[in-house]
């Protein structure tokens, strides 16, 4: 099972996001121990994805589900059981020649067009979990036409 995952899963599972129920962060943290344990997580050469995690979450893996998972991933990003990485062609800070040139997603947030650019460079296309960013709900037509599936963890 190969996977891209959105920053806002790790928040999400380790109570950084208060506008996610209780619900959410127990099936946000199950789908990432999930991944720890059976699953390949695909993230870019460049680090633009570990970066963000980074920013958001604790690499000592502490005190939340999303920092072990972050954790986990820095040991684990040169394991070709547990990882694997694709180079995205970065244009511009947020802008990547694999990301589609889509009137339809013309407004899709910026800092998520990374995990897009991945997951189309990939040759498995795989799927994005999101838990509670609105954004992917809003253009998941449009990225559907461009062969990105979304796992939408916390509902439709």
């Amino acid at each position: 099972m190969y996977r891209i995952v959105d920053t806002n899963v790790l928040l999400v599972a380790s109570n950084k996001a208060p506008q996610a129920s209780r619900s959410c962060s127990s099936i946000c943290a199950v789908y990432l121990q999930e991944l720890m344990n059976t699953g390949i997580i695909v993230i870019d050469t460049k680090w633009l994805i570990i970066e963000e995690y980074k920013n958001k979450n604790s690499q000592s893996g502490q005190p939340g589900v999303g920092d072990r998972f972050l954790e986990w991933l820095l040991r684990n990003q040169f394991n070709p059981k547990r990882c694997e990485r694709v180079h995205v062609t970065q244009i511009s800070e947020n802008n990547f020649a694999e990301f589609p040139n889509s009137l339809s997603l013309a407004k899709f947030d910026l800092s998520d067009r990374k995990f897009v650019a991945v997951a189309l460079t990939h040759p498995q296309k795989p799927s994005i979990a999101n838990a509670v960013d609105s954004d992917w709900r809003e253009h998941e037509q449009a990225l559907a036409e461009h062969g990105i599936k979304i796992d939408f963890l916390c509902g439709k």
